[in-house]
């Protein structure tokens, strides 16, 4: 170890190696503690300056990028190079995104199984890589303009729209000459699959927290209208649904592909986290025309109205914490679950084994809590034997992984 010790304010010169999961690069610091450094990606030399020291490891921003590395391009959103915390991965070339995210998961996974026995991920791109995303959440600041906040900070940009967001959605809503809103409050905007834009205001919420009721329709009728796997969905804007225009379609096939596969033994399955049930008809198709789909979720926005593009399915709607649910519950022999970015959990994960399904699919947007929620899966008796890591979140350190899960068979 060098005599050099870390301390906050220093700006060594790092070489980076490989991804930490959130986003950051990863170097050894002058006294060998290892530094995790934001904005900068493997192979890259930077100067960095050190923000924070802790006994095992420290942190710090890359302040110049010395040499780039092959991962390195130019920064293509103008809120991010502004200092809004949106786009963390702007200045990646897409090109080599979803494989670094790739990298990402296995140095996640690798902790709780051997990596070596998994499948070969498929790794899927969803393009467009900017303008994809069709429903944002904003703040509003004193001043009643909408932006996109800062990072580590509640202060906003809002001259520029993030590049994540539709320019249909973001026009005359962030930057000049955009209308104002309410100072404080937040600001919902979705673009639906019929081209119509959605806008309420909500109050702002508690960190980690859903907002599902809204103080004001700023434009739009409030019932927002989506089409995926051939079926029309119509839901309040504060209801969830996936970001990218192109996810529904990609998750409800690769739900379609491995639940064809499953032999039947009782047409039952769980939609667990089913939220407004875009996993109904491809588990309900799948198992044939007898099956019953049970779908969970506690949010009152998804859940309140029945969808018409679900009657001709047999669909047990449950307005329920999932935790609270799966333990009275009709056994199944098929379990899609889609938990939050905090994941499912040790407890959910072991009251759904005990009901013995013959195959699961586990979809997840955070790498180590996905990780976390597959070592319990392991520990249940179930290993995956189809992976697929998804980068329905260009731009950002964001993905998904969907992974099939089997009950594993006992080595002899």
């Amino acid at each position: 170890m060098s005599d050099t010790t870390l301390e906050v304010g220093q700006t060594p010169t790092l070489t980076i190696t490989r991804m930490a999961h959130g986003g950051e690069g990863i170097a050894t610091g002058p006294d060998g503690r290892v530094v995790f450094v934001r904005g900068a990606y493997p192979g890259d030399v930077v100067e960095a300056t050190v923000t924070e020291v802790k006994k095992r490891f420290g942190r710090a921003d890359a302040t110049r990028i010395v040499t780039a590395g092959e991962y390195h391009g130019e920064q293509s959103c103008p809120a991010a190079a502004r200092g809004a915390g949106c786009c963390d991965f702007g200045d990646i070339d897409y090109g080599r995104e979803v494989e670094l995210k790739h990298d990402i998961l296995l140095g996640q996974l690798r902790r709780v199984i051997d990596v070596e026995k998994l499948p070969d991920a498929r790794l899927i791109d969803l393009t467009p890589h900017r303008g994809w995303r069709t429903r944002v959440r904003l703040g509003v600041d004193g001043q009643g303009r909408a932006g996109t906040r800062m990072l580590g900070s509640h202060e906003l940009v809002t001259d520029v729209a993030c590049t994540q967001v539709a320019p249909a959605l973001a026009a005359g809503v962030v930057g000049e000459g955009a209308r104002t809103f309410t100072p404080g409050a937040e600001v919902i905007a979705v673009l639906d699959s019929e081209g119509n834009r959605h806008i309420v205001e909500t109050r702002k919420a508690p960190r980690g927290e859903r907002v599902e009721d809204y103080t004001e329709v700023i434009e739009g009728d409030g019932e927002v209208v989506e089409r995926a796997d051939g079926v029309e969905f119509r839901f309040p804007p504060t209801a969830f649904w996936q970001a990218h225009t192109a996810a529904p379609d990609l998750y409800t096939g690769l739900v379609r592909e491995w639940v064809s596969a499953v032999e039947t033994r009782r047409p039952v399955a769980w939609d667990l986290y089913g939220g407004v049930g875009l996993f109904v008809p491809a588990l309900g198709d799948s198992l044939g025309e007898k099956s019953q789909i049970v779908s969970v979720d506690y949010s009152a926005a998804a859940t309140a109205s029945e969808q018409a593009g679900l009657k001709g399915y047999d669909v047990v709607r449950v307005n329920k914490r999932v935790d609270q649910a799966v333990g009275n519950l009709p056994a199944p022999d098929v379990i899609v679950l889609d938990p939050p970015r905090t994941g499912a959990g040790k407890k959910v994960i072991e009251l759904s084994a005990r009901a013995q399904p013959v195959t699961v699919i586990h979809v997840g947007c955070d790498p180590a809590t996905f990780s976390r929620d597959v070592a319990a899966w392991d520990e249940a008796g179930y290993g995956i034997t189809d992976l697929a890591v998804i980068n329905a979140f260009p731009g950002t350190h964001h993905f998904e992984v969907m992974a099939r899960l089997n009950k594993k068979i006992a080595d002899n």
